[in-house]
């Protein structure tokens, strides 16, 4: 565990001689706000891997600014049955070590998603009976029933394709050179430091692809990363609410934005482990209190600047599956501490809260303890770099962990992975049958009233157990010089490079 600490002389030199321009044309230099985990599509959890991905590995479809599903890898596709689907791969594409990306490579990329024993992708595509190669560019899907959010699964990571000969030959350590067939292929990487991507000439839309060099820079303090791009040393960086109007105000700068799909919030581990046998992961109604405690209103001014949104589910405003009637509670201190009485428990309760190492992280942890104080709640944070984080929680070590998810274009993959019983991304351990139907359910109704009525059964009973506390919605927000040209933020905030230069 460990914090970064800079004096202003640090930053200085940090700017001057750190992370000076390189020479190379049309090279692009991006500060990232956390270091990625392993670059895996199959393995990967974390947003930031998968943005430093989307140049390295094209997906079969990805969607437009008006959530229209869009072909990608696939030139074409067609249900043949409500659970049959046929696609057409674009022909002539390859991957970066030369080899054909065929109907063959997709089945083979698809069922590594679904049985390496490591896969955070097996729940998305948990529909999927079998795979079949029709011709060789052809590929024929089968699902044990109907799914209307299968195919928007493969707009993420499921639908990154990897070279079958490089992963049979990396096998567990294909993360640490991935060979895909997006716009860029890897050249290296140093942890903590910097990953380097250079245009693949071999790609099939590289008349669109103008950076000839990416680096990307993980940069976790924002004040960093604003100073950097401020002085020139990076061309684009992730920036946080707070700082967005000093970058509006810099006319060397330009801010780009949108709503988010995702959300933020605290996962409790409810067991069955020792890190859950407590007051907070054994019983509800103190994870209610808690929740009772915390004014998400407060987070969101004193740390986003009012930019976010509060929320109490996992399905953004923006998606049609959003349930509108459930909304935040408000702030009821008087509630809370009945609740802490109907549980019999002692007071403070103590909630051991696991915090990612970024400032806005701190923040919000930080206002979380001084409200839950309040409420009868003694909130003890543990500060972790977010791969140790990851790893940590994943094995069940801890109470409580503030993180969030990025979102993607369909609500199941949104919700299913986490509160599904026995799901990949269900850390906290979470099992109601109610909740397991109604999200089995919404996975094959077509008809959208009905297909939102199933959601809202899962947060009426989510909201009674309370095994995640979600916080708001972000917004990705990204500072760029005023040079860059072509490039747009889409709900998602992933960082799709086709189409965008630096002019002179």
């Amino acid at each position: 565990m460990f914090q970064y600490r800079f004096s202003a002389s640090a930053l200085a030199l940090a700017v001057s001689i750190g992370w000076a321009a390189p020479g190379f044309a049309q090279t692009l230099r991006f500060g990232l706000n956390n270091d990625p985990d392993l670059l895996d599509p199959t393995t990967s959890r974390t947003f930031v891997g998968t943005a430093v991905m989307t140049a390295i590995c094209d997906k079969l479809f990805d969607f437009d600014a008006s959530f229209n599903l869009v072909p990608k890898l696939v030139s074409s596709f067609e249900w043949t049955s409500p659970t049959v689907v046929v696609l057409k791969i674009r022909p002539g594409v390859t991957f970066h070590d030369g080899e054909k990306l065929d109907a063959a490579a997709v089945k083979y990329t698809l069922e590594r998603h679904v049985n390496t024993p490591t896969s955070f992708r097996r729940a998305e595509l948990s529909a999927m009976e079998k795979v079949e190669v029709v011709d060789p560019g052809t590929v024929k899907i089968t699902l044990k029933q109907p799914s209307q959010a299968f195919l928007a699964a493969f707009t993420d990571r499921a639908g990154m394709m990897v070279s079958p000969k490089a992963a049979e030959a990396a096998g567990k350590d294909f993360g640490l050179h991935p060979v895909c067939a997006g716009p860029f292929k890897f050249v290296e990487r140093v942890a903590q430091d910097h990953i380097t991507v250079e245009k693949y000439p071999g790609y099939w839309d590289v008349a669109n692809v103008h950076f000839e060099r990416v680096i990307y820079r993980p940069m976790p303090d924002s004040a960093i990363r604003l100073a950097n791009l401020k002085a020139g040393a990076l061309d684009m960086a992730d920036i946080v609410p707070s700082d967005a109007e000093n970058v509006k105000k810099d006319a060397k700068l330009q801010l780009l934005s949108s709503s988010g799909l995702g959300y933020a919030g605290i996962s409790f581990n409810i067991g069955p482990n020792a890190m859950a046998n407590t007051p907070i992961g054994r019983d509800a109604r103190v994870r209610r209190a808690f929740e009772l405690s915390i004014d998400r209103d407060v987070i969101v001014n004193v740390v986003f600047g009012g930019i976010y949104t509060p929320v109490a589910q996992a399905i953004s405003a923006r998606s049609p599956m959003h349930v509108a009637e459930i909304k935040p509670p408000a702030r009821d201190l008087v509630a809370a501490k009945k609740l802490l009485v109907e549980a019999g428990v002692a007071l403070p309760v103590v909630v051991k809260l696991t915090v990612p190492n970024n400032p806005q992280s701190l923040q919000v942890s930080e206002v979380i303890q001084s409200l839950g104080k309040e409420g009868g709640f003694e909130v003890q944070v543990t500060v972790m770099d977010f791969g140790t984080a990851l790893a940590t929680t994943q094995r069940g070590d801890y109470g409580a962990f503030l993180i969030g998810w990025s979102g993607l274009l369909d609500a199941d993959s949104n919700v299913y992975s986490f509160l599904h019983t026995g799901a990949p991304l269900n850390i906290t351990n979470y099992s109601n049958k109610i909740v397991d139907d109604a999200l089995d359910s919404a996975r094959t109704i077509a008809d959208p009233a009905q297909r939102r009525a199933e959601y809202a059964k899962v947060w009426a009973q989510e909201r009674i157990d309370l095994p995640i506390m979600y916080l708001y919605t972000p917004s990705y927000i990204v500072g760029a010089t005023a040079k860059l040209s072509g490039y747009k933020v889409l709900p998602d905030g992933l960082i799709r490079l086709q189409g965008a230069r630096l002019l002179p």
